[in-house]
């Protein structure tokens, strides 16, 4: 299996000017190559592959100067990336969604260049990055790489410079717990457990938001075009980064427990395409960052042989996860506790993961794959309920 490896880069002034022209270099080749398929198909009703516009990167590095100490690799990446961003748009076009045609790319929005082929181009020098045309750069290396290292992408985020290195590792499945655990995930509780688990929910953008404001209102109030917009942007750019940041660090090592602790993890199959229409909910969906969680999920139980499932999310709020009962409530968002005729007292989402886990174990054929690595055959676990009556309201022994 590919596994990802992010290092920060720390060139050199001289470095720098030579990644930047490299990404601009990039830039031009890709708007025309875009630009020559747009055309192709609008005058002549003809489409332009992925192949053709391969075998002009030789005339192109014979032609153009700034493109003549730029590796092949590279220019040849460019076409690939494209390529993607059709194959997308048809994609969406086909499954009746906004297709969202491929855009032509200013100054400001074309970041990254790749490398396919380890020591073609690119290798590790010690403790430095060997670039083409570049030399070696200093590298951060805050963790081991594992692996056989394949390809290399080099980024710019925020005025920062980073290489993701894709390896080739082997899987390492971790050692069966048999335990199995249902996650519901929400606004109020960022996720609750069928185990009566709640994780809070860290709000990173709405804790934020008074210093975005400051931040932004100072781009705006700067001369479009002079240097100090550029510092206000840069400032506003390295908040928004570290919010990002906040947010994967806080869900990836929330995957991370589940995936050590539980052998079958079921999660409800959210549409949230559909749900931040609701313009009084979205940013808080968003904020909690439900899908950046269920990909990690299902990246990691791939890697540590566990198993998640998606389930349809219907009525898993409303109905009562008494296996004796299973009566369906009417409720509103408003109501946080659940109670029932059958005697079930119990937080909202805690009952709602019990319903989770309750549909993944015993209907594997309502759950849905929802094109992740999933495994495709439930493991037979039976059902046991973790609850027992409880001694104070808001809490439960387990």
């Amino acid at each position: 299996m590919l596994k990802s490896y992010k290092y920060r880069l720390y060139p050199s002034k001289a470095q720098s000017l030579l990644l930047e022209q490299t990404l601009e270099t990039c830039r031009h080749w890709y708007n025309t190559c875009l630009a020559e398929r747009k055309e192709a198909y609008e005058n002549e009703k003809r489409s332009v592959g992925k192949f053709e516009q391969l075998r002009k990167v030789r005339e192109l590095k014979r032609s153009n100067p700034y493109a003549t100490n730029v590796h092949s690799h590279i220019l040849q990446v460019v076409v690939q990336d494209l390529d993607k961003a059709f194959q997308s748009f048809f994609r969406r076009v086909k499954a009746g969604e906004t297709a969202g045609y491929p855009r032509f790319k200013g100054r400001n929005r074309f970041d990254s260049f790749g490398l396919k082929e380890y020591g073609n181009g690119f290798k590790v020098d010690g403790r430095r990055l060997k670039l083409s045309g570049m030399g070696r750069l200093r590298v951060r290396w805050h963790r081991p790489m594992e692996g056989t290292i394949k390809t290399v992408r080099v980024c710019r985020q925020a005025g920062k410079w980073y290489a993701s290195f894709a390896c080739e590792v082997m899987e390492r499945s971790l050692q069966p717990t048999g335990q199995s655990v249902g996650v519901d995930v929400g606004v109020h509780h960022l996720l609750a457990t069928s185990e009566n688990e709640i994780v809070d929910n860290p709000r990173w953008y709405r804790n934020a938001q008074a210093k975005l404001r400051i931040l932004q209102r100072k781009v705006s109030r700067r001369k479009i075009g002079g240097s100090n917009r550029r510092k206000a942007v840069s400032a506003l750019q390295c908040q928004h980064e570290y919010i990002s940041n906040s947010r994967k660090d806080f869900l990836n090592k929330v995957a991370h427990s589940l995936i050590t602790r539980y052998d079958f993890i079921a999660l409800e199959d959210l549409h949230i395409t559909g749900m931040v229409r609701n313009h009084h909910l979205s940013k808080s969906i968003l904020d909690a960052g439900w899908g950046y969680l269920k990909q990690r999920l299902a990246d990691k139980a791939v890697e540590a042989g566990r198993h998640v499932v998606l389930v349809n999310p219907s009525y898993t709020s409303q109905d009562c996860s008494n296996p004796n009962c299973r009566r369906r409530h009417s409720l509103s968002l408003a109501d946080r506790w659940f109670e029932c005729a059958c005697g079930l007292s119990i937080d909202r989402d805690v009952n709602a993961a019990l319903n989770i886990l309750w549909v993944g174990q015993t209907h594997w054929d309502g759950s849905t794959d929802n094109s992740l690595r999933l495994s495709q055959e439930a493991p037979p676990l039976p059902w046991h309920s973790p609850y027992t009556p409880r001694t104070s309201r808001g809490r439960w022994q387990v």
